[in-house]
């Protein structure tokens, strides 16, 4: 970091499993890869933090681990957040000029912040301001109408907003690890960031983050974001079925799952047995992998159709034209994307973080696990470049960050 011109931009994914860190370097407004770090999580039972000090050590080691890799000092970062507690909605901005105005920048900055003054259930606290498009006059659709004349301006947002307790419990604990947070991003945004290309967005896309115990959505249409949610059903359920139905302990049934799973019948081999451990002092028990496979199956139908209920609400259950992607630890499981196609009707495939928007980004992080911090390390750089001056502003940079 010798340049002036040199940053750190720095993505903190605190999952609930593992918890990841991604290390840029910005220069010159290019993103480069110095390091990463990852450590497993303590500290949550269900999506929720119940010991912000535990939370707050798995961060830390992460983060010593990313800094010994680039052999720097890191005190700042983008933290994401998600889970069930997350919810998204529509709102509209309406700002009277009383004569004919030519829009600037301010103006739509303004509406959109109009649009964010929302009534908000107690607990609950506002996440992002996302501009859709812009109304003049009666007149919709705009996407970018500066320099454009109108008495009436509309900004229509989707507003994503979370629980205020939950998400000050993750910024204490990142603090407590020594990190300022620069920002808090919803994290099938970033990974939405990191994997599908602008022009992909603006085709229509999707994106779902499988977490142990969250299952995070986002739907784009032009750019924008039409939808930003969570789903009631995520790896865990997944786990818990298996030890259930085989009478196995919880570890021994993500073992399974991990090693003999398969979100679909037909795949594979299922005329096999598997060997199921049983208790101490008892011998090994045998079970059809078939058995094993509808449970997962089953449970994998479940989150792609909650997934089309969604895309319904939204129009858009036709006209995903470049499709929908799967990131987090769930889209390892073999047969996700064929499910996802299978339920959706439109293409699927794993969403991963490339060289082209990260320069020397690893081979061995090119796995949708990674792709959430990778996104975060970006949205820093970002935030970096534009700069914005409040926090309200913010939400503008639905306009920018593409």
């Amino acid at each position: 970091m010798n340049s002036r011109n040199s940053q750190l931009a720095v993505g903190v994914d605190a999952g609930a499993h593992r918890t990841r860190v991604v290390v840029c370097l910005l220069e010159d407004g290019a993103l480069r890869f110095l390091s990463h770090g990852l450590s497993p999580s303590a500290g949550w039972s269900k999506g929720r933090i119940i010991d912000q000090g535990a939370v707050a050590e798995s961060i830390h080691a992460a983060v010593i681990d990313a800094e010994r890799g680039a052999g720097i000092s890191v005190d700042a970062a983008t933290l994401g957040v998600g889970g069930m507690e997350i919810r998204g909605a529509q709102s509209r901005g309406l700002y009277e000029f009383g004569r004919s105005h030519e829009v600037d920048v301010e103006d739509l900055s303004y509406a959109v912040s109009l649009a964010s003054e929302v009534r908000l259930e107690r607990g609950r606290m506002l996440l992002h301001a996302l501009p859709q498009d812009f109304t003049l006059d009666g007149r919709s659709g705009f996407r970018k109408p500066q320099r454009s004349y109108c008495t009436r301006l509309e900004a229509n947002v989707h507003i994503v907003t979370t629980d205020t307790a939950e998400h000050q419990a993750l910024v204490a604990a990142a603090h407590m690890a020594h990190l300022a947070v620069e920002e808090t991003v919803f994290e099938p945004m970033a990974a939405a960031y990191a994997c599908i290309r602008p022009e992909g967005r603006a085709r229509g896309a999707a994106l779902v983050d499988f977490g142990m115990h969250s299952t995070d959505l986002v739907v784009y249409d032009g750019d924008a974001l039409l939808l930003a949610g969570s789903i009631p059903v995520w790896a865990d359920h997944m786990t818990r079925d298996i030890a259930t139905m085989f009478k196995a302990t919880y570890e021994d049934a993500e073992c399974l799952k991990q090693e003999y799973g398969c979100a679909l019948l037909g795949l594979t081999s299922e005329s096999s047995y598997i060997e199921v451990p049983s208790p101490e002092g008892r011998p090994l028990r045998e079970a059809r992998r078939s058995d094993l496979i509808e449970i997962l199956e089953a449970r994998a139908e479940e989150i792609f159709l909650h997934v089309l209920t969604e895309l319904q609400r939204v129009g858009k259950e036709r006209t995903l034209y470049e499709g929908i992607m799967l990131t987090g630890g769930g889209a390892l499981l073999p047969g996700m994307c064929d499910m996802a196609e299978r339920v959706l009707n439109c293409q699927a495939a794993n969403g991963l973080a490339t060289e082209e928007d990260i320069g020397g980004w690893p081979e061995e992080l090119k796995t949708p696990v990674w792709t959430t911090a990778a996104g975060l390390a970006m949205y820093s750089a970002k935030l970096k470049l534009h700069k914005p001056a409040r926090r309200s502003a913010g939400g503008l940079m639905g306009l920018v960050l593409k």
